[in-house]
């Protein structure tokens, strides 16, 4: 079961079958559900090839969704894992690990350079990209996950805990040094 609307508003932008900003709680997404059908009940994505689902949409919904499930966990410098928190590039390279099953460098310039993945221009963003920033002068020092409506979830700094951004702010903004999608994505495209 999905904890957090706005998870459930996202797996219906990743779907284009809902517009983001059409329902402002998980009650009026709910309702949506059950008149166009679901996979397995309360708050999963709708199913079926009548909605338009490829299977490039279906990994990049399960990163999205795996990735808003660790909302508000700490960051942890060096941190992997879901029980001590997570720095940036140990938050992707989880995600991409139990999500799509591609292994990331553990550094975020390795990551960057990694052969799995390949390079997306900013206006081609598509939920479960990873961008990257040069936040300490380093042009890819750090990342985090695009997940659509202009915004992406990382886990930012020490004493802050993983969050959503907007990608539009000046700070972000100034600092996006590019982006790489898992090739996986590319290989299902139809």
């Amino acid at each position: 079961m999905v904890r957090r609307p706005v998870v459930s508003m996202l797996v219906a932008a990743l779907w284009g079958a809902v517009p983001w900003r059409a329902h402002a709680d998980g009650d009026a997404f709910e309702e949506w559900l059950s008149r166009h059908g679901s996979r397995g009940g309360a708050g999963t994505a709708p199913a079926g090839p009548a909605m338009g689902r490829t299977p490039v949409r279906d990994a990049a919904a399960e990163l999205v969704i795996a990735a808003m499930n660790f909302l508000d966990r700490p960051y942890r410098r060096g941190g992997h894992s879901a029980d001590t928190g997570f720095d940036c590039s140990g938050f992707t390279r989880h995600l991409f690990s139990q999500t799509l099953g591609i292994e990331l460098p553990r550094r975020v310039d390795d990551q960057a350079h990694d052969r799995a993945l390949s390079r997306v221009s900013r206006d081609a963003l598509q939920a479960g990209d990873l961008v990257f920033f040069n936040t300490l002068r380093r042009t890819f020092s750090h990342v985090g996950i695009y997940i659509g409506d202009g915004r992406f979830i990382h886990a930012p700094r020490s004493g802050a805990r993983v969050r959503l951004e907007s990608l539009t702010s000046d700070y972000w903004t100034r600092r996006f040094t590019g982006a790489r999608r898992a090739q996986t994505f590319d290989t299902l495209a139809p």
